[in-house]
């Protein structure tokens, strides 16, 4: 099998193969260098990738935009008044300070702003599914409903909004699907044929399984019906601790799910325990910390933990990979290239 085809028969609950080894992205490689080409000749990679503008807001908003050396501030015009972010900038990282909604009142300002679809831009999807061809499988990757309110409140008002005004956060997660779904229905008519979809773990680590209920369920499930409908692949990421959650996860109708984090930051400890909550279809991908486990540790140790992986979840849709953070570098490359020599040698 080529790489997309042993990915494919796995996220479609087949046994390929072997067991597919999938980096995701290319970390800190270029794709060019001689390790890049070398980790996409040897493994499976997953790729995602941007789809143009911004499905929620869409293509009327009028924002504004103040750069300094440290600081960026938007401003998001509404005929209700304006919202504000405030993103501080490091040499290392960057983070939000100030969130746009700081009150309830903000949601409805948001819901006021003029709506028309955004544009799509699949250069970026269609450059890479020309460089990988068969050797990978490459995504766009799409925030769910939840991820509006998620990122336009700060965490604690996310939560306190939920809990203060739950049916106005229903109204304003429903407009966002509505929006989305259409999005992935003009992306699947443009070719798209494989979806990562995040944002579920703001609701399975900050808010609990009623929320699950209201904010997840009627919005995921008919968004992977469209990718399903359409052929595509609907491929769900979910960090944190996913056991008490595996069945309603499961029932949302998703191919694949990554990553199923072991401890700490996890509570996967034996991929087959999580089997018999998941059943058979779902594809399980991760289970190896990119950062701790296959950044951090010597070969031989690496390829250790990952035979015992392998023991417990057996050849069927099982998908071989790390934390999906796409910041290894090459000593984890090689790491993976390791892994995959492994599977493929028995």
């Amino acid at each position: 099998m080529t790489s997309r085809e042993r990915l494919l028969a796995a996220m479609r609950g087949g046994t390929p193969d072997r067991v597919p080894v999938a980096p995701f992205t290319m970390g800190r490689i270029s794709p060019d260098s001689a390790i890049g080409q070398e980790l996409i000749k040897e493994t499976d990679p997953l790729v995602d990738v941007w789809s143009g503008g911004d499905p929620f807001l869409g293509g009327a908003a009028v924002v504004r935009r103040e750069d300094t050396p440290d600081e960026t501030r938007v401003t998001y015009e509404t005929p209700l008044g304006p919202l504000t972010r405030r993103i501080r900038r490091t040499a290392i990282t960057s983070a939000t300070i100030e969130f746009p909604f700081k009150s309830l009142d903000d949601v409805e300002r948001y819901l006021s702003i003029p709506y028309e679809p955004p544009r799509l831009d699949l250069s970026s999807y269609r450059a890479w599914r020309n460089r990988i061809g068969d050797d990978g499988f490459v995504m766009v990757g799409l925030g769910n409903a939840v991820c509006v309110p998620a990122d336009w409140f700060s965490p604690a008002d996310f939560a306190l909004a939920w809990a203060e005004a739950p049916d106005l956060m229903v109204k304003l997660v429903a407009t966002a699907s509505e929006r989305l779904i259409a999005y992935v229905e003009r992306l699947c008519a443009a070719g798209v044929d494989g979806f990562r979809i995040v944002g579920g773990e703001y609701v399975t680590v900050q808010l609990g399984h009623k929320a699950f209920e209201a904010l997840i369920e009627p919005f995921d499930r008919p968004l992977i019906e469209v990718m399903h409908r359409h052929g595509a692949i609907a491929y769900y990421h979910n960090h944190g601790k996913v056991m008490r959650f595996m069945e309603e996860l499961t029932s949302l109708g998703m191919d694949a799910l990554d990553p199923l984090e072991a401890a700490p930051w996890g509570d996967v400890s034996d991929l087959a325990e999580a089997r018999k909550l998941a059943g058979d279809r779902l594809c399980f991908v991760g289970n190896l910390d990119d950062m701790e486990i296959v950044n951090a540790l010597p070969e031989a140790e690496v390829v250790e933990i990952a035979r015992e992986r392998l023991r417990q979840a057996g050849p069927t849709a099982f998908i071989l990979g790390g934390t999906a953070s796409g910041t290894y570098t090459e000593h984890g490359a090689r790491n993976f290239i390791a892994m995959a020599h492994m599977v493929a040698c028995g």
